[in-house]
């Protein structure tokens, strides 16, 4: 019973770790401008932003403010792709931005390295720069100071 516990709990961990969660200094809104500023300051193409939020109340359901932000280079992905084409299925990359229960917001994103972990890729330094990347703009987008 031991060894089952510990194989759940240990399971749940790694689930957990491929998903890093930063919390927001703004509100939703303006957490997505700054992220949408930032990455057009960075020359990455967003390629669709999706209002959780704003569908779920479309399709009469009440939720709090969330929203996807979907963006990429063609340049980074597409030497991923070559190297495995399965690894399409999680680029472009995402970002999730949305309110908790108790009123905070947080950024969420998948780990870069995840990619090198379930796909068949040879590519540490453009994982490690994804990584890097994906930091410092969540971070960046993150920051209120009086907009």
């Amino acid at each position: 019973m031991k060894k089952i516990i510990f194989i759940m709990i240990f399971s749940f961990s790694l689930f957990a770790n491929d998903i890093i969660i930063k919390e927001s200094g703004c509100d939703v809104h303006t957490t997505v401008h700054h992220l949408k500023r930032i990455l057009h300051e960075k020359n990455l193409q967003i390629f669709a932003i999706i209002n959780h939020g704003a569908n779920a109340k479309a399709a009469g359901f009440a939720m709090p403010p969330a929203v996807m932000v979907v963006f990429g280079k063609a340049q980074m992905g597409t030497q991923l792709m070559r190297q495995d084409p399965t690894v399409g299925l999680d680029l472009p990359l995402r970002i999730l931005v949305y309110e908790t229960k108790e009123g905070t917001t947080k950024i969420a994103y998948r780990d870069g390295s995840w990619l090198a972990r379930h796909h068949l890729l040879d590519a540490a330094k453009i994982i490690e720069k994804m990584d890097a990347a994906l930091e410092k703009i969540t971070t960046k987008a993150g920051q209120c100071k009086n907009d």
